[in-house]
């Protein structure tokens, strides 16, 4: 990580009683911002460790953010059960209202991979982000018959998604964008985890936020 490291944080929720294990990335420097970066399915492995994740993050830090990412609820230290994306969304909002108040931090930037990039458009609904990064959203009948109805975002939204994809079929997302004029970014040869191609998603997303 650059200057400044991870730190893991235990973020109370107090009115539900709720506590949210998170990492905390951050430069020495006064941020610019709060990147609130969210991992895929926590019943196929996903946490905040993801190396997906981890590459929004870092990112996010290059851009000069303070980077969260939390552990959804039954995955290490936080609290719960998973809640199919509705109760997770509910502890993001958290959060991020914890990060109002410790940050500063008014509009947050909502990253997320896969299952999280699909409860970041549930969160945006509720929430005024600064901007989005989602890679390889859930949407659509995926892998293993699950199912998301991804909601629309913002129209400055980055999406990104491998040509690849064998757990979220290109052709969902498309169909998820079509009807909102969004652009989505396809990495050629990219499978769902981005396998070899990190460094683009960083460099995508560093590109589109500097114009």
């Amino acid at each position: 990580m650059p200057a400044g490291g991870e730190h893991r944080d235990r973020l109370h929720d107090a009115p539900r009683g709720r506590v949210h294990d998170a990492a905390r990335d951050r430069l020495d420097d006064a941020p610019r911002g709060v990147a609130l970066i969210a991992h895929p399915h926590p019943l196929f492995g996903g946490s905040l460790d993801n190396k997906v994740a981890q590459t929004l993050a870092k990112t996010f830090i290059e851009l000069g953010y303070i980077a969260l990412r939390p552990n959804f609820r039954g995955v290490g230290a936080s609290a719960g059960e998973h809640d199919e994306g509705r109760g997770e969304a509910d502890d993001l909002l958290a959060i991020l209202d914890y990060a109002r108040t410790r940050f500063h931090a008014q509009s947050p930037v909502l990253a997320g991979f896969s299952f999280g990039a699909y409860v970041q458009t549930l969160v945006a609904r509720r929430a005024a982000p600064e901007r989005m990064a989602l890679v390889g959203v859930a949407a659509g009948l995926v892998s293993g018959g699950r199912s998301y109805t991804a909601e629309a975002v913002p129209a400055d939204s980055i999406v990104i998604h491998g040509e690849l994809d064998e757990t979220v079929p290109l052709a969902n997302v498309l169909a998820w964008a079509r009807p909102q004029e969004l652009p989505v970014i396809v990495v050629p040869g990219a499978d769902h985890f981005f396998h070899r191609r990190l460094n683009l998603i960083k460099s995508i997303i560093k590109g589109a936020w500097q114009r």
